[in-house]
């Protein structure tokens, strides 16, 4: 990939992650130059940060030898990107307002480059309003921001604040550099549920949680494609790198797909509801006299796999189905590649814990035959599709 990358280490237990995300870096081609915070050097040691990186470990703002062979502001211009991980609270609030008393906040205010941040720290001083004052203020200024994830913490309380795992720092990473085979490809991306309405309060939906989905985009723009992901409504976060659109209904998520053709390939994976109800009320239904039930007239929702399959001069020149089965998976994965035209079914078993699970296990169907991902967390399976296709568009 031939870029390079600033890697700035906070003071705290989640320092050894950096580690391993140097690890990844390298194994994506990005070189990784580090300064090691004081904080940072009671959790890793420069030993361990230079072995890995192969470069010199940079800690000391006031070190002759150092301003000599690269002086902070060279140093802090040197790189493609920035990036601070773990991004403590104090990291923040100095980079916030403009302190520079040591080598990490003075590179921070000194480069001319983007700033990634992945904070980590304790839920309520995540929470505090000093630190949301100071993210959005680094936000305002241009800065990036990969996690919090929600999770137990190392002090044994749970809620936002860890430290987002080093794949998904990495990818957020290879994102923004933005050097990858699929460059200059446009890709739509569905992921999630959609709902559709019965009244003002009910709606008929899925289980979706739109991991696989988000996990997809998020792989594909690390190879450099431009993703347009068209959600349904999910609790997850924006992918790093990726145009986000958030709908709620089918129709809503067909509309947003077709203002995004024309597109080099279309990766259907949202659950998308078969059917709607034929009228919405415009109020909560009530219970009517003794209780009666109300009776629903559901009608066929638009198939947009199909749509998008058979868009003629418009029809991404790869598209991607997914089918979610619960019996006779293989059968039915063929079924629906023929039914709706499309190049791939990546079709998987779901009536385990894999809707709103971390793991999938997942075959992808072509006319060419048939082949099978062993179970695999969801961002490997994502990793290894994103290859895939990368390969098709690439030919």
């Amino acid at each position: 990939m031939n870029k390079n990358v600033l890697l700035i280490i906070g003071g705290g237990i989640a320092a050894y992650k950096s580690l391993e995300l140097i690890r990844l870096l390298a194994k994506a081609g990005v070189k990784t130059r580090a300064i090691l915070t004081k904080a940072g050097s009671e959790f890793v040691t420069p030993l361990s940060v230079a072995a890995l990186t192969g470069e010199k470990v940079y800690d000391d703002l006031f070190s002759l030898t150092d301003e000599v062979e690269m002086g902070h502001i060279e140093l802090s211009r040197s790189a493609d990107l920035v990036v601070v991980a773990p991004a403590t609270a104090d990291l923040l609030a100095k980079a916030a307002n403009g302190l520079a008393n040591d080598l990490a906040s003075t590179t921070l205010l000194a480069t001319d480059k983007k700033v990634l941040y992945a904070p980590a720290m304790n839920v309520r001083m995540w929470e505090h309003a000093a630190v949301q004052r100071n993210v959005a203020q680094l936000k305002k200024d241009g800065a990036l921001f990969v996690g919090p994830d929600e999770g137990e913490m190392a002090c044994g309380e749970f809620g936002f604040g860890r430290m987002a795992e080093p794949d998904a720092i990495c990818g957020a990473i290879l994102a923004q550099l933005k050097n990858g085979p699929l460059l200059g490809k446009k890709i739509i991306v569905t992921a999630g549920p959609t709902i559709e309405a019965i009244d003002p309060v009910r709606y008929l939906s899925n289980k979706s949680s739109g991991k696989q989905g988000y996990a997809i985009a998020a792989a594909l723009a690390n190879l450099g494609a431009d993703v347009q992901l068209v959600s349904g409504p999910v609790s997850l976060s924006n992918p790093s790198g990726v145009t986000v659109t958030r709908v709620e209904s089918a129709a809503e998520m067909l509309n947003a797909c077709e203002k995004n053709l024309p597109a080099d390939a279309a990766v259907c994976v949202a659950a998308v509801a078969d059917w709607r109800p034929d009228t919405q009320a415009d109020k909560k239904i009530k219970k009517g006299a003794n209780n009666n039930v109300p009776q629903l007239k559901l009608i066929e929702n638009p198939d947009i796999l199909a749509i998008l399959a058979k868009a003629g001069n418009r029809r991404p020149r790869l598209v991607v189905g997914f089918a979610a089965e619960t019996e006779k998976v293989e059968e039915h994965a063929k079924a629906k590649l023929t039914k709706k035209n499309c190049d791939w079914i990546v079709a998987n078993d779901v009536s385990g814990d894999v809707m709103g699970g971390d793991e999938n296990e997942v075959t992808i169907y072509s006319k060419n035959g048939a082949q099978k991902f062993t179970r695999m967390g969801k961002e490997e399976v994502a990793r290894q599709l994103a290859q895939e296709i990368a390969k098709v568009l690439t030919a």
